[in-house]
Parts: C-alpha cells; sequence; structure tokens
C-alpha cells in the first residue's frame, strides 16, 4: 500500500467497500436476468437501464450556470473501450453465476482477475499508468485472494 494510500480521507475506503457490495449485488441481479432471459438480454437491460439513471441523475444535478470556455483534454483512445469491457462482464458473470461457481465463487474469481491485472497493469505501465514493481507485499496479497478464492469455490457451501 502505497503512502498516499494510507493517508486518504476514510469515505474512499467506505466508497470502495459500499462498491464492492453494489458489485455483488449487481452480479446477482444480472444473473437472474440472464437466468430469465439470456446473458445478451441481461448486459443490453443493465445498461439501457444504466443509461437512464445516469440521465436522470445529470438532470438532477445540471447547474444552469455558463460553462468554462477551457477546453478539457481529450481522452486517449482506448479509454472509449470501457463500455465493451462492462458489456464482456456483465454477459461472463451472468454466465458464471448460474453456473455451479454461484454469487461467492464467480466474484471471488473475478476479484482473483482484478487483482492480478492491476498487478500486471502496474508493473507494464499498462493505459499510461507508471511503471511500477510489484513488491513482496503485492505478491503476498495476489496470493491470499488467489487463495481465498479456492476456499471459497472447493470448499464454500455449495461444494461436493
Amino acid at each position: 500500500m502505497t503512502t498516499e494510500a494510507r493517508n486518504s480521507h476514510p469515505i474512499y475506503f467506505v466508497g470502495a467497500f459500499a462498491t464492492g457490495g453494489l458489485l455483488t449485488f449487481m452480479v446477482h441481479l444480472n444473473g437472474e436476468l440472464a437466468r430469465y432471459g439470456n446473458p445478451l438480454f441481461s448486459s443490453w437491460t443493465a445498461h439501457g437501464t444504466g443509461i437512464i439513471a445516469a440521465v436522470i441523475l445529470l438532470l438532477m444535478v445540471h447547474r444552469r450556470r455558463t460553462p468554462r470556455v477551457e477546453k478539457a483534454p481529450n481522452a486517449p483512445w482506448w479509454a472509449y473501450f470501457g463500455g465493451i469491457s462492462g458489456a464482456a462482464t456483465v454477459i461472463l458473470t451472468s454466465i458464471a453465476v448460474n453456473s455451479p461457481l454461484g454469487l461467492s465463487g464467480t466474484l471471488a474469481l473475478g476479484l482473483a482477475g482484478q487483482v492480478a491485472f492491476s498487478v500486471a497493469a502496474d508493473s507494464w505501465g499498462l493505459f499510461g499508468l507508471p511503471k511500477r514493481r510489484p513488491d513482496r507485499q503485492d505478491i503476498a496479497a495476489l496470493g491470499l485472494v488467489v487463495m481465498g478464492a479456492a476456499l471459497i469455490i472447493l470448499f464454500g457451501r455449495g461444494a461436493a
């Protein structure tokens, strides 16, 4: 953990933790949609309702002030692919949550994949990140997450 992370305001930690709960709820709801429809229907529905919610939120917080004339920097071309990975995530989790993995196994493996990919992204400096060589703590954390996922999948309540 970097010094900046240790000195961050607690609201960031609370927000990140709450996001994990919301993600779990979202995966469950998307899995239910896929069970009664299919994974593609689940993705379309999730993103369609997301658009509607975003428009409503934008209309609620929109201020009627004159915007500044400053030119915002252009986002890198690869930043626009977030929607593709979001759609793939909804489809794949909708399939996995309806498999023997269940909700906890799907999320445990998903977390392991997130940690593994983020360590690789830091290590290789992907997406404009500064290159940061993983230290022993990073590798130990990754190992613990992977072992935790294995425990949930192999010895969890749904295991045979």
